[in-house]
């Protein structure tokens, strides 16, 4: 009997899934399979095992393993040291090889180097497949000079030429060798009381009702605040519950503006990873440096804490602050606006924003989320460092009536049309009586400061 090991991280589920699709099919004659989640303790020392993602985390193997179950399997849990946990199960299940797809941290590439070598000592094969969490693997298009794109651009159009791999079904049947013992699946609870649910089931359903009426207006509404048009699936692409091959695959097949517009998100996706894989270091050093001397916790401890809490005096960045604590998620235009006002408003630390992000983002990962803060900070592969995002604006175009504030400030719920995005407007009113704070700093103020710490003047 052919036994191989299907080693799931950040691709939790069982529609178009490369590394299972070939441990059951790649070699003739009948394999059996160990489906295997190993709780990696270096991942959660490293603090990225925050109670939101576990939360949702714990949704996604219950629903995996009740998908394997429906197939005559089931899933292997186990903790600890990941390389060591791996080559103990290919031992007790006599596996001769493990299949696992590949991924772009730092960390993650270390990992799959050092099992591949503890592997290789025990006679195991490592076989690592791509475009598994990705639609365009990274290092797949290059430009001539360099081992990556530094300017999205270019970058899809490239990306737009390649043809996608084949989507694959789920399988109708698992079969688990006997022998492996599993720890019981891992329960959590979040931090957000409106933290969506987690697991493939969810996601398709979810993926499925979207497409059905979500993506047609897209193009002209995905920064609608108070619409909340999104998909919101990408707490679902963070776990690998949705593949993002067949998201693309399913968008094109739908058509027009909206699905257009909606490949190019997943094509920025793919563009984040493959900078990160090839300067890895990215995740926490500037991509390019501007000299900024920031303000720390130390020179701004106060600032940053009314920032965290939504209670910057400035309607829009409150209200989508609130939001992230009580959902776990945030739209797109939300994270622009919060951490443009972070980083070139109030001049903080773009890391200190990341890392709040962390801390409560159901979809915080590495490549999105440290690239993107670089971006808006000014230190990424923005073209235009110096932006600067004017949060009433910005409110005034993207929540023109208010709803979106009053949604999430219930303080200012009495403030009647966009008057509610104005800070010199709420002035006049009682601040005891609806507890809301004074601006941190002057819009003017802060971008002189902004223009003096970057020699922008």
């Amino acid at each position: 009997m052919n036994v191989s090991v299907v080693l799931f991280t950040s691709d939790l589920r069982l529609h178009d899934h490369p590394p299972l699709h070939a441990a059951l099919e790649g070699t003739p004659g009948t394999r059996e399979v160990v489906p295997l989640f190993v709780r990696d303790r270096a991942v959660d020392g490293a603090g990225f095992a925050v109670p939101n993602r576990l939360a949702f985390l714990s949704d996604c193997l219950r629903d995996l393993d009740s998908g394997l179950r429906e197939r005559g399997g089931r899933l292997v849990v186990r903790s600890g040291d990941l390389v060591g946990e791996v080559c103990r199960v290919a031992g007790e299940a006599g596996a001769d090889e493990v299949h696992l797809s590949a991924d772009v941290s730092a960390y993650a590439q270390g990992r799959e180097e050092r099992l591949r070598r503890a592997l290789e000592a025990e006679g195991v094969r490592l076989h690592v497949h791509d475009a598994v969490t990705t639609v365009v693997a990274p290092g797949t298009v290059t430009p001539s000079a360099s081992d990556h794109f530094a300017v999205f651009t270019p970058y899809f159009r490239r990306w737009s030429e390649q043809r996608p791999r084949d989507v694959f079904g789920a399988p109708r049947t698992v079969r688990v060798p006997d022998g492996v013992g599993s720890e019981e699946l891992p329960s959590y609870r979040g931090v957000s009381e409106g933290l969506a649910p987690g697991g493939e089931t969810e996601g398709r359903g979810r993926l499925t009702a979207w497409l059905r009426g979500g993506l047609a207006p897209y193009e002209d509404r995905h920064d609608d605040l108070a619409g909340d048009a999104t998909s919101r699936l990408s707490p679902h692409l963070h776990f690998g519950t949705l593949s993002p091959v067949e998201l693309v695959q399913r968008a094109r097949a739908v058509g027009g503006p909206g699905a257009d517009a909606f490949v190019r998100q997943l094509a920025w996706r793919d563009f984040h990873r493959q900078l990160l894989a090839a300067r890895p270091g990215a995740a926490r050093a500037d991509y390019r440096s501007r000299q900024d001397l920031w303000r720390t916790e130390r020179t701004a401890g106060a600032d940053i804490e009314a920032w965290r809490a939504g209670r910057t005096g400035y309607p829009v960045v409150d209200a989508a602050m609130r939001q992230l604590r009580h959902e776990g998620w945030m739209p797109n235009r939300g994270r622009l606006l919060t951490a443009s006002f972070l980083t070139k408003t109030l001049y903080v630390d773009w890391r200190i924003g990341a890392r709040h992000f962390l801390d409560f983002l159901v979809d915080g990962d590495m490549a999105n989320n440290q690239l993107n803060w670089q971006w808006v900070a000014g230190t990424g592969t923005d073209t235009r460092p110096n932006r600067v995002l004017n949060p009433v604006t910005q409110a005034r175009r993207y929540d023109p009536d208010g709803t979106y504030v009053r949604r999430w400030v219930p303080e200012l719920a009495g403030i009647e049309g966009p008057a509610v995005h104005e800070p010199w407007k709420l002035r006049g009113l009682d601040r005891a009586a609806i507890d809301y704070p004074d601006p941190l700093v002057e819009l003017s103020e802060g971008l002189a400061r902004f223009r003096r710490a970057r020699s922008y003047d």
